[in-house]
């Protein structure tokens, strides 16, 4: 679904980005591991259009896509869900899932199934934003990127700052978006143990390169907590 060739990428005369390539398969979550500030970051941001590469490619189901805007690749098929979450604090549950369907014709309905997977998000439909817990708050995000029923999924560390209860739903739900096989999930991910769980393949980066790449089975045969242990 997604593939990425040789791609560099500058902030100034830093070379942030250095050769990156990755792919992500259909009905698979791919992990994306490193310490802080070693880029991974910066790679979603690029994947999104949001910082624009120097060089290489990015082809989203064969058709390339790396000179698209956002916006191009959102009505492409791309889902992001950003670090920090990013949601609309001052308007409601239910208007802030609507802003993920904004390119949809008026009157396209949030599909049920949302609910289906964050039920806490129905019983808040009319509260703002803001009022929500931080863990309610990252479900809100998710639900908001899937609306449009992407066929790429990219979540920056959905766990910073969450509590465990509401880690496992969300793993629970990612590992069941992968599994329906319609969609391909690139996941960043600090807590290490969350990111083993569910790789179907991981990549290691460090200074903006990519270290280490393979199958999530064999994460731990490889070292890779080793590899990202501060």
């Amino acid at each position: 679904m997604l593939t990425v060739k040789n791609i560099h990428q500058y902030y100034g005369g830093s070379h942030i980005l250095r050769d990156v390539s990755l792919q992500a398969r259909l009905g698979k979550v791919t992990v994306l591991l490193g310490r802080n500030g070693v880029g991974k970051t910066t790679l979603l941001k690029s994947l999104m259009g949001l910082v624009p590469i120097k060089s290489g490619s990015i082809e989203l189901d064969g058709k390339p896509i790396h000179k698209a805007t956002p916006y191009e690749r959102a009505r492409a098929g791309m889902g992001f869900v950003p670090q920090g979450r990013e949601i609309f604090s001052r308007l409601t549950v239910e208007e802030n899932l609507r802003m993920g369907l904004a390119y949809k014709s008026a009157g396209t309905p949030i599909p049920a199934e949302l609910f289906e997977l964050f039920p806490v998000l129905k019983q808040m439909i009319n509260r703002r934003g803001g009022d929500l817990s931080g863990g309610q708050q990252q479900q809100l995000a998710i639900a908001r990127a899937l609306a449009p029923r992407p066929k790429l999924l990219i979540l920056d560390e959905p766990t910073e700052g969450i509590q465990p209860s509401i880690i496992k739903d969300i793993g629970r739900v990612i590992r069941m978006l992968a599994d329906r096989g319609d969609m391909a999930i690139v996941l960043c991910e600090q807590y290490y143990d969350f990111a083993q769980e569910l790789a179907d393949d991981y990549l290691v980066m460090e200074r903006g390169e990519v270290i280490a790449r393979g199958l999530g089975k064999d994460m731990e045969a490889q070292g890779v907590r080793q590899l990202v242990a501060i």
